[in-house]
């Protein structure tokens, strides 16, 4: 059986997926439960522990003591200024030497592997949400009833090529695109912010992982909100990256979609 694992627990329902997968395994684990962003109601009757942002060296000592062997980081968490972030000493050295001033420094997936780099040099092993629950990742193919057409497919693959470009300056994971003209990319605040902000009528949403995305944390990830916000800006269908997105509650997203007339699809990215 594999080792006592970690659940660095993070806003969403993944942290309740892995707590569930868990338990119906039969595999101990131990839940870190980041304030402000944790539901509550996750945690409530399982081994657990609260961590503020910024006191790292408390969390660390705290998995340790609870003899966790890996560690899995699920769930969102808005990056916090560097004044509301109240550094213990653990992790004020641990932007002094990756030689962060402000925490807009560095982008997502740079912050990330540092923040992986500094949790394994301290003896944990760090995996990654799918290769726990692995029926999440995105399949080869349409998902449900309906295809793109041939304008769609051109707007996926200019989407495809907008998407990588945006992510290769580690700036966010999704595009929207319409009639081969770039309406908008994804920024911090995501991609429902993003389709609600740029979104419009026959437009595609193109969602893919990062070129050099650290794929343990913070894969591209949709759900039955993802077709609720598409449908409500009037977009033709959403392309993402098989094999390397998250796909949440999959039947209800697919039958969502379906009746939105909406396709979603997943692709192999260039």
């Amino acid at each position: 059986m594999a080792g006592k694992l970690g659940i660095v627990a993070g806003s969403g329902e993944l942290p309740q997926r892995l707590i569930d997968s868990c338990r119906a395994e039969g595999r101990p684990f131990f839940v870190l439960a980041i304030q402000d962003c944790c539901d509550p109601k996750t945690v409530v009757d399982v081994p657990h522990a609260w961590l503020r942002l910024g006191a790292s060296g408390t969390g660390l000592r705290v998995l340790h003591v609870n003899d966790v062997e890996e560690i899995v980081m699920v769930g969102g968490v808005r990056r916090p200024t560097w004044t509301s972030l109240k550094p213990d000493w653990r992790t004020a050295r641990f932007y002094f030497r990756i030689g962060v001033r402000a925490l807009s420094d560095f982008g997502d997936d740079m912050l990330l592997r540092a923040v992986i780099g500094e949790i394994e040099s301290d003896g944990f092993r760090v995996v990654g949400v799918h290769e726990i629950l692995t029926s999440l990742l995105a399949p080869l193919g349409p998902f449900g009833l309906h295809r793109p057409d041939a304008d769609a497919m051109a707007d996926i693959e200019a989407g495809l090529r907008a998407a990588k470009a945006h992510g290769e300056r580690d700036l966010g994971q999704a595009v929207v695109i319409r009639k081969g003209i770039l309406l908008g990319t994804e920024g911090s605040q995501g991609t429902d912010a993003l389709i609600l902000r740029h979104g419009a009528e026959g437009a595609v949403l193109v969602k893919m992982a990062k070129p050099h995305q650290e794929r343990r944390v913070d894969l591209p990830t949709i759900g039955p909100r993802t077709i609720e916000t598409a449908a409500e800006r009037g977009l033709r269908g959403i392309a993402v990256e098989a094999g390397a997105t998250l796909v949440l509650n999959r039947d209800i997203l697919v039958a969502e979609a379906d009746r939105a007339g909406l396709f979603v699809i997943g692709l192999v990215a260039p």
